[in-house]
């Protein structure tokens, strides 16, 4: 398999991957997420991810939009990533044991 090549990679792109990757607990997490990002930017990312994890399991657009409040641009965007993107839920999602719905 060819090396991932991210179009976002730069040093200070790297920089941010080795400190999340060295958060240690769910504590650590939140403090670090709230010195770094905005609530807004927190409550975008865990909505998107929600999604994501809502269409692994099949659920339909409209009941992700009324359990997570997601307009349906943004449930169709996170559906384009999981079925066209860089497989970042999908690698995610398997960690986290979340998988499909038979």
């Amino acid at each position: 398999m060819a090396k991932f090549e991210s179009k976002l990679e730069n040093e200070n792109a790297d920089l941010l991957c080795d400190a999340i990757l060295s958060l240690k607990t769910r504590e650590e997490c939140y403090r670090f997420f709230e010195d770094i990002f905005t609530i807004n930017e927190v409550k975008a990312i865990e909505q998107r991810l929600h999604v994501a994890k809502m269409l692994v399991e099949k659920y339909t657009y409209s009941k992700i939009g009324e359990e997570t409040g997601a307009s349906t641009a943004t449930i169709s965007r996170v559906n384009r990533c999981l079925n066209y993107g860089s497989d970042g839920y999908k690698i995610i999602l398997k960690r986290l044991g979340i998988d499909e719905k038979k």
